[in-house]
Parts: structure tokens; sequence; C-alpha cells
């Protein structure tokens, strides 16, 4: 995307400034219900609510903003702002299966889309097949007659590992098959899935797109068509939309992305070439790296990476790993990622001290998310807590 249409997307695209004094930001229209003039007016809205305004758990001004720039930034036809990504996820599937259909997903989703996939889809008869999706033939040999959807997240978040969109979406549509994608990792930015065919593209956007660690949401683009389905329906039923506050909190978040991304993508860097040659550091994954095993592909589908990146440690001690988080005094140690402050988590977390097996380089790999600190600043934390390993 050129830089003049990404601006024109970010500070002009569904902002009517005449209708509201001319003010710069736009307002939050924070209200619950919507009148009418006419008995008829109201009929017509009644008769296509996702054509206009009758209450704000279904469209909103503000929220309407942001799905114009959600769609534009995606390249597609049209998108929801939903109140989490959890719910973006499930919306993306849930519409789309009955009793009886079958789900190729890739290993090791996020999570709650293993919760989805492994506890409440098998209780209407969905069922799912989980592969290691980096070749697309390994998909191909998964999918059965009664298969519906391909689920995919390129890069994930933890081995980054990366499928090949056009060769997948390809195979899925001779075959009919829905494909979904979750594009969190890469941002609108960096990946724009549908152009390779994939047909509903999904964001927490309670990271890079909101990037102040202040609002949770998510994000669903796709085709019109099925835009609209999943409104009608699902996306009304369990009241799933995004509050207009929290919309407006996107729509700033939105305005500073490629400023942030761009500082975040240059410190992630130096950091990822400092690790890579430290002598405690076994491995570090990061898709853009030259020593990465899918950079080829990772550079022709994505146009930069941002501020996600794994390494291993060199120690058999998982005490040793939990010195190494518990001793750094300026990166904190939480969950998810996308916001201004720096963050680790260690792989060994999720499990107890018993479970750990030092054979396994999975158990020694630490996730780091660069933030907007300045580099020398992190990279010294990092250096003085590796002395604990």
């Amino acid at each position: 995307m050129e830089s003049f249409e990404l601006s024109y997307i970010l500070n002009e695209l569904g902002e009517h400034r005449e209708n509201y004094f001319q003010a710069i930001a736009p307002p939050i229209v924070q209200t619950s219900n919507f009148a009418f003039a006419t008995v008829e007016e109201m009929r017509r809205r009644f008769q296509d609510e996702f054509g206009g305004y009758i209450y704000s758990r279904g469209l909103n001004p503000t929220v309407d903003m942001l799905r114009k720039k959600l769609a534009a930034l995606e390249q597609t036809e049209d998108a929801l702002a939903l109140n989490s990504g959890a719910s973006a996820i499930f919306l993306s599937v849930f519409p789309f299966v009955k009793q009886g259909d079958h789900i190729v997903s890739v290993q090791q989703p996020y999570s709650w889309a293993q919760k989805l996939f492994n506890d409440v889809l098998p209780r209407f008869g969905v069922h799912t097949t989980y592969v290691d999706a980096r070749q697309a033939e390994t998909v191909n040999a998964a999918i059965q007659e009664n298969t519906r959807i391909i689920y995919l997240e390129s890069p994930n978040s933890w081995d980054f590992a990366i499928q090949d969109l056009r060769a997948i979406a390809s195979l899925a549509k001779e075959k009919n098959i829905l494909t979904v994608i979750d594009n969190s990792y890469s941002s609108p930015c960096f990946q724009k899935p549908a152009v390779f065919g994939i047909d509903l593209v999904l964001h927490s956007a309670t990271k890079y797109i909101s990037g102040h660690s202040d609002t949770v949401a998510g994000v669903l683009c796709g085709p019109h068509a099925l835009i609209k389905q999943i409104f009608n329906l699902e996306y009304l039923t369990a009241g799933t939309g995004i509050q207009p506050f929290n919309a407006w909190m996107l729509l700033r978040g939105l305005r500073t992305l490629p400023a942030r991304l761009e500082r975040i993508e240059k410190t992630t860097r130096m950091l990822v070439d400092a690790m890579k040659h430290h002598p405690k550091v076994e491995q570090v994954l990061f898709p853009l790296d030259p020593d990465f095993p899918q950079y080829e592909l990772a550079r022709k589908q994505m146009s930069g990476a941002c501020g996600l990146f794994s390494f291993v440690v060199r120690t058999s001690d998982p005490y040793r790993i939990e010195a190494f988080c518990n001793s750094l005094k300026h990166i904190l140690m939480a969950v998810s990622w996308g916001g201004y402050e720096s963050l680790i988590i260690p792989r060994m977390a999720g499990m107890t001290i018993e479970e750990f097996n030092p054979d396994d380089p999975v158990h020694r790999m630490v996730r780091m998310y660069v933030g907007l600190e300045d580099a020398d600043y992190l990279l010294g934390d990092l250096m003085q807590a590796m002395e604990h390993l």
C-alpha cells in the first residue's frame, strides 16, 4: 500500500468533519438508541439493520468510521469491530459450520481458538484436525469431504510458523472451503492476506491497532456478503459488537500505527542481532531474520515484521530461566503484545517445574515483545538479566 493511500485511510477515510463542527478528532456517539421521523423509515431499517442505525448493539457512527478504515487497511470489502479478539475468532468460524462438519487448523493456534475447536464445537458435532501447515500439501491431505473451514495463523505467536497463503487459498477455493486467518502478528500494515485470496481476516485489535495497552477489541474483515451474514445473526444475537468509546480508542491508535511499527521494527532487529550472538542463547526465531527457516516465504508475504521474537536459552535448569525473567528491571512480564511497553514471557510459565524437559527447546523458549523504549535501554536490561542464566 502506498504511503499516500495509507495516510488517507488513517486520517480521512470515513470522517466527515462538516457533520461535527469541523472538529479534528471525531466524536464518540455515546448512545444506545436512534430515533426515526416516520414509521416507514423505521420499517425499512427493521428490514435491513445492516443498512443504518437502530440500536448501538448493531451499528453506530463511531464504530462505522472504524469499520471503514479497517476494511480499507486489509483491502477487503467490509469489516466488523468486536469487543475482543476471541469474539473475532468465534465469529469467523461458528456461523459457517453445522453438525457433522470438519475444520482443518494450524497446530497450536491461539489458546482461545483451541478452546473453541477442542471444547465448544465438539458439543455441536463439529471436529477439528490440527496439521503442520507450513506445507500446503499437508493441509490438502487433511481435507475431508465435510471440511468447511481452513483456519490459519501466519505467523503464529511463538515459533512464527508461516503458511503459504496463496497456495492454501487456491486449493480451498477449488473445494469450496472457507479460509480464515489470524493476522494479529503482522498487523494490516505488514501483511494483507485477502490479497493472496484468504476469505476472512481477523485481528486482536488489543495489540497493534490499539497500541496503548488500554483497550480490548477484535477485528473481522472480509467480503461484504459474509460480513453481513455474520452481522445479521451471530453478531447481533451474541452482542459481540465493540462499544463506541473503545472504537474511538482504536481510531486514536490507528493515527500512529505506521510510526509505531517503524520504530518497533527497527529496535527489534537490533535486539534480534544482539541475542543471536549471545553465548547463552541457543536460537533466535524472528520471521524476517535471514536464518529463519521460512525466511523466503516471510519476505514474499510480509512487507515488514513486528516486535515479537522468541529465543531459546542455553540452560538445563528451569530455576535459572525463572531467575532471568524475575531479574528484568524494565521489561515487564506479561501476556499479549502490541502496546508501547516491552514484555517478556517464558514458555515454561504454562507448565509445572516437574513437567519441564530441558531436552525440549520449546520448554527453554522465551518470547519477547519489543515496545517503544530506546534500544540500548532494553538491551542493557536483557544483558544484565542474562547473568542469571
